[in-house]
């Protein structure tokens, strides 16, 4: 850091959002934003070049997912502390992106003083989640804990249950018996107490199943 300034790196497809950030820190004696880019790719080949201290990250990006770019960001910048700011307040964006390495999530309707708060947390080695993030967050974990643990393979056959697909031809994309799948599918249905292919489904839907694998 040059003369205890943190350097802040903003990425997000809209102008508009890097140049409120922008305003909102330029007075800060202790931050400057050292540059920004509108999609991952201008990130990475930055950050190639440039040391910083914090990416401000959306999540919603032209070309790769802020969740993807957050992982691929970790990899090769082991000191850097990632800050997703996003409109998305849902639990499972919250999980993903903390899950592949970032120390901080904040809703654009953060005000200057969380998101200063944030920056300086996350420097001191602390993650900092907005309080709706946070809420969101721990009902996101509460629901996974809760979730009766499901194979790979069983994933595999609710995917294609839910496409539409019938036991015989779940069978022959699989390369299974018949007897086989429909193994699984009393597996699941006795997992997630269900008794037919349309509570399955919609139990599979509203638990978020195929999101979260």
């Amino acid at each position: 850091m040059h003369n205890n300034l943190f350097q802040i790196y903003i990425v997000d497809d809209h102008q508009i959002v890097i140049e409120g950030i922008k305003s909102l820190l330029e007075n800060e004696a202790k931050i400057t934003v050292v540059g920004f880019a509108t999609n991952g790719q201008k990130c990475l080949d930055f950050l190639k070049r440039n040391k910083v201290d914090v990416v401000l990250m959306d999540i919603n990006l032209p070309d790769v997912s802020g969740i993807e770019l957050c992982e691929k960001v970790l990899k090769n910048n082991k000191s850097l502390k990632i800050i997703a700011i996003s409109s998305f307040s849902q639990g499972t964006y919250i999980r993903k992106m903390m899950e592949k390495g970032a120390h901080g999530y904040l809703l654009k309707n953060a005000n200057k003083y969380e998101i200063i708060k944030a920056i300086e947390i996350v420097m001191q080695g602390g993650n900092y989640l907005t309080p709706e993030a946070e809420k969101a967050f721990k009902f996101e974990l509460n629901l996974q804990n809760s979730l009766p643990k499901i194979t790979k393979r069983e994933i595999e056959v609710l995917r294609l249950i839910v496409e539409g697909y019938t036991n015989n031809q779940i069978s022959e994309k699989l390369f299974v018996s018949t007897d086989t799948i429909d193994s699984h599918r009393k597996n699941l249905y006795s997992k997630l107490n269900v008794n037919n292919t349309a509570t399955l489904i919609s139990c599979a839907l509203e638990k978020k199943l195929l999101e979260s694998n």
